[in-house]
């Protein structure tokens, strides 16, 4: 009778540790569920600070210059983009709106083109029976798929995030407070000096952007202006705008350009891959030192990781963020962390 309660009490207390376990594992899934899908919606909400934090970086200029009052200033910042966003749009709009339907209309009849050009000789011929039957392109475009998809699809994104900045941006004062609100009387005072130092960096970041923007797309439009390329404007911007994409967006920059000069013979190919390189390294050598630099001051490798873990995680959205998530996360271990090291172990 001894052994057989022994025997059944083992048997209880192991059935329980296996329902522990399997409990705590399904608990493991679902929070990392749950953080999968919270943390797409967090960057849609950083999206919307860093918007709100461009709009009072505005106001703040007309303020020291006009010393306006403040939520005027604000306003005025406010409307005065969303006025240059819609002339934008209304002078340039359909311009470019002629020059993309082209590029959509050509990049086809160009990749048949290449096609053809490659199944003529030996070696081409054997490159594409590769690509067909190994399904590289296909596992090429669920990668791509899945780094650039969006949460509720781009349009609805942009529509959360510029409500969430027009949010943000009337009333910022709310949410500092109520996140400091949140904390142990111990830690309010430091969480809020925190957030100055997270706000001031993430300044200092939109504006290594806007000046690295500007940089790549002028340089880029004068060399396609000097080579006579087709759709200027289009690939200039397109330069530009993924040139906030660090490392990969140069490269997918290049793709349609190269596209487009296909016909043009291989040495011309090589003039252009060599003109956008030059315009890289111009922003690496240039503009990188004397404004990226003293913004924003990121180990090459961290960026190149922190891309490819958030875009899978969280797709387009994780890629173009990477830089300011990397940010927040390199301010919070300094600040909690790293100076509370002793001299000798940050040495």
């Amino acid at each position: 009778m001894t052994e057989n309660n022994t025997s059944q009490k083992d048997f209880r207390d192991y059935t329980k540790k296996v329902w522990i376990a399997g409990s705590i594992l399904l608990l493991i899934v679902i929070i990392a569920l749950l953080f999968k899908t919270l943390f797409s919606l967090i960057l849609l909400l950083l999206a919307g600070i860093l918007i709100a934090i461009f709009f009072h970086g505005c106001a703040n200029i007309l303020e020291r210059h006009f010393h306006w009052n403040s939520k005027v200033c604000v306003v005025i910042s406010v409307l005065v983009n969303i006025l240059l966003l819609a002339a934008f749009f209304w002078f340039v709009g359909a311009r470019l709106s002629n020059q993309i339907s082209q590029l959509s209309n050509t990049l086809p009849e160009t990749i048949q083109n290449v096609k053809e050009h490659l199944n003529n000789s030996t070696v081409g011929g054997k490159i594409i029976e590769y690509l067909n039957s190994s399904g590289s392109s296909v596992k090429t475009m669920e990668v791509a798929q899945a780094f650039f998809s969006s949460t509720f699809g781009l349009l609805s994104d942009l529509y959360i995030v510029f409500l969430l900045a027009i949010f943000f941006t009337a009333a910022p004062s709310i949410y500092t407070k109520g996140i400091i609100l949140l904390l142990p009387p111990k830690a309010k005072e430091k969480g809020k000096v925190i957030m100055d130092k997270i706000k001031v960096v993430l300044e200092k970041w939109i504006k290594g952007q806007i000046i690295g923007f500007v940089f790549i797309s002028v340089l880029t439009g004068i060399g396609l202006l000097i080579l006579k390329m087709p759709l200027i404007l289009t690939l200039a911007l397109i330069a530009g705008l993924l040139n906030l994409i660090p490392n990969f967006g140069p490269i997918i920059a290049l793709i349609p350009a190269v596209l487009l000069s296909l016909n043009e013979g291989t040495t011309f190919i090589i003039i252009l891959i060599c003109m956008y390189t030059f315009v890289q390294i111009l922003q690496s050598a240039v503009e990188q030192p004397l404004v990226q630099q003293k913004m924003v001051n990121i180990p090459p490798a961290l960026t190149i990781f922190g891309q490819i873990a958030l875009g899978l995680l969280a797709g387009f959205w994780g890629v173009l963020l990477c830089v300011p998530v990397i940010v927040i996360i390199k301010t919070l271990v300094n600040e909690l962390y790293v100076k509370n090291q002793p001299e000798m172990v940050k040495a």
